[in-house]
């Protein structure tokens, strides 16, 4: 019988791995190079062979000699390389030595010659800027396989954040007609709910976990990570008045204003507070951290919990991180939201049932 064996490259914590076993998609192995990621995967994904190393020290025949592949088995190779050179929040740096693991991609797709592919990244990938970086890559693989990809919004597949991703699917030329199509995969939600579609889901989903307070971590059965950092008290101040008033840093009053940003404009949606009824902002590396963007708590007097935004990312709720606040909100935000990677999982599942 056939089924589809994935290998999840660039696995962090382990987004990308839940939602395609999710879909009835096995994985067999990952390669992650964090300590605390690799840690927070294992723990999860005890079954999957993980190679807790640099991804340049790997090639496909330790990766086939490591795993039990059947003659019948259809390989998916899935990759989410480093984006924080192409990101739009941050430096944005063409220069940035991890924009080049992408060709890490590219090497093992040569290597293991998989059947299909998924690749994960943000949107700034192909933007003006950085698109040279992207379309060698689309160079390197156009030959072999039929390619597909758009920048997605996760709301749209049922995770309860607005997220833009770039999405890629590809599938081997020969393993299918001339004439196919690949697609992306269709959406299920939409905003207003239309269309055959539900409606989005939004960040109220967070609003059922305990009450904690800034700093304060829940220890009660059957709760995981909720924990949060500690709010000085100008922070604790500063969240009171923006939930009572509305806007962000920019709509603070000069006792509260930090005296860098009455020199320097700067990022100015930061210091803001989560809306409910809606589905939440991009979560990132500094989801924990109030400064870091419309992080607050709706109705507590603290950032997000690691647990809160987990569930922002579409993580089960028993899916247990490992590591400190910063590493905790660092897997989590770097993560690919479970709900996006079970949508590329299930269409996989389809074509290979209707016609390979």
């Amino acid at each position: 019988m056939k089924s589809i064996v994935a290998i999840d490259l660039f696995s962090g914590a382990g987004g990308t791995t839940s939602g395609l076993k999710k879909a009835g998609i096995k994985v067999a192995a990952a390669v992650e190079i964090d300590k605390w990621a690799a840690q927070t995967y294992r723990l999860n994904n005890p079954e999957v062979v993980l190679f807790e190393e640099d991804i340049r020290n790997i090639n496909g025949k330790n990766i086939v000699d490591a795993v039990s592949l059947k003659p019948s088995d259809k390989i998916l190779l899935v990759a989410c390389p480093p984006c924080q050179g192409f990101s739009s929040i941050g430096k944005n740096d063409i220069n940035d030595k991890r924009n080049q693991l992408i060709f890490e991609y590219s090497r093992l797709i040569k290597d293991l010659n998989p059947d299909f592919l998924l690749m994960e990244n943000v949107a700034g990938i192909i933007s003006k800027k950085n698109k040279c970086i992207f379309e060698k890559f689309i160079n390197l693989i156009e030959t072999e396989y039929f390619i597909k990809y758009d920048v997605l919004n996760t709301a749209d597949y049922g995770v309860p954040q607005t997220r833009k991703r770039l999405v890629l699917h590809g599938i081997k030329k020969d393993k299918v007609d001339k004439s196919f199509k690949i697609k992306l995969p269709a959406k299920t939600y939409s905003k207003e709910g239309k269309e055959n579609t539900k409606k989005w889901k939004t960040a109220e989903v967070i609003m059922n976990l305990p009450e904690i307070k800034s700093g304060e971590e829940f220890l009660g059965e059957g709760v995981h990570n909720h924990i949060s950092n500690k709010l000085t008290d100008i922070n604790i101040r500063r969240i009171r008045h923006i939930r009572e008033n509305g806007g962000n840093r920019n709509n603070l009053p000069d006792d509260l204003i930090l005296d860098c940003h009455k020199r320097n404009k700067g990022h100015g949606d930061v210091y803001g507070i989560l809306d409910i009824s809606k589905p939440s902002v991009t979560i990132t590396g500094g989801c924990m951290t109030f400064s870091k963007g419309r992080f607050g708590h709706p109705t507590q007097d603290r950032a997000l919990s690691a647990r809160e935004a987990a569930m922002l990312q579409s993580f089960d709720d028993d899916y247990i991180f490992v590591g400190s606040r910063g590493e905790l909100a660092k897997q989590i935000g770097n993560a690919v939201p479970v709900k996006l990677a079970e949508a590329s999982g299930k269409y996989f599942q389809l074509i290979l049932n209707e016609v390979m």
